[in-house]
């Protein structure tokens, strides 16, 4: 079973104060690339993993999708996506990706946002997934960057000129990583770039578009602290085809 930090009273109360989690998709910088990278859901069934509020499971209706199963492991994130969402086309269910069956062919588009960094088991989940999925059908998802998440002790670390650097340790030592994120001990599992891409491979996915964000220049003069995501890449953008 994946772990549920995200009902653990004290990280729900910090992450849902998060700007992306206030003023949603408007919040989350990445999320322009995100949405240039979505195929044309018009009439397409989704399924959203890893859900969270709701807030991409409400923008693909309102893009036309047909329906949209939203999944995630937190009775917190699903209530709350549940109080948030007046469609009866969009269906929210509490579900653990490390378990995840879904109905072969049931879905012509799969999401996931910042979510798979939490799974130990990703072949399976990719499979699951390639085959929950009818020919042709995309496959969208952001993670935590291998190089982000490969440190044992991720933190910024400045120089004598006041230069901060970000560390990247132990990149070819995959496996669990444990950080103090609103919580102690929050559980994620690093994978190297190639792992992560040749699950997809090996699952039978093509992969289209692969991107790590970076804002604009646009978005640094109005956000400042935005800056210093130039340093390194903090998530990682797929896009694949079954």
């Amino acid at each position: 079973m994946a772990q549920n930090i995200y009902d653990n009273s004290d990280f729900f109360k910090g992450y849902s104060q998060l700007p992306r989690q206030v003023h949603g998709l408007a919040g989350a910088p990445e999320w322009p690339t995100i949405a240039a990278m979505l195929p044309d859901v018009t009439g397409r069934r989704a399924v959203d993993l890893g859900c969270g509020f709701g807030w991409v499971s409400r923008y693909l209706r309102e893009a036309g999708a047909q329906s949209v199963l939203g999944l995630d492991i937190s009775q917190n994130m699903i209530a709350r996506a549940r109080a948030d969402t007046d469609d009866a086309a969009i269906d929210y269910r509490i579900a653990d990706l490390e378990t995840l069956d879904l109905a072969e062919g049931g879905f012509d588009f799969a999401f996931s946002a910042l979510t798979f960094h939490y799974i130990r088991d990703f072949d399976r989940l990719v499979r699951t997934i390639h085959g929950a999925l009818t020919p042709g059908a995309h496959f969208v998802f952001t993670i935590e960057h291998p190089v982000f998440m490969a440190a044992m002790r991720p933190r910024w670390l400045p120089d004598e000129d006041g230069h901060k650097t970000w560390p990247v340790n132990c990149y070819a030592l995959e496996g669990e990583r444990r950080t103090d994120w609103f919580a102690k001990g929050v559980v994620k599992y690093h994978r190297t770039m190639a792992t992560t891409l040749n699950a997809l491979i090996g699952a039978g996915f093509a992969l289209r578009e692969i991107r790590e964000f970076a804002p604009t220049e646009a978005q640094i003069a109005q956000m400042p602290e935005l800056a210093e995501e130039l340093e390194r890449p903090m998530m990682l953008l797929v896009s694949a085809q079954r």
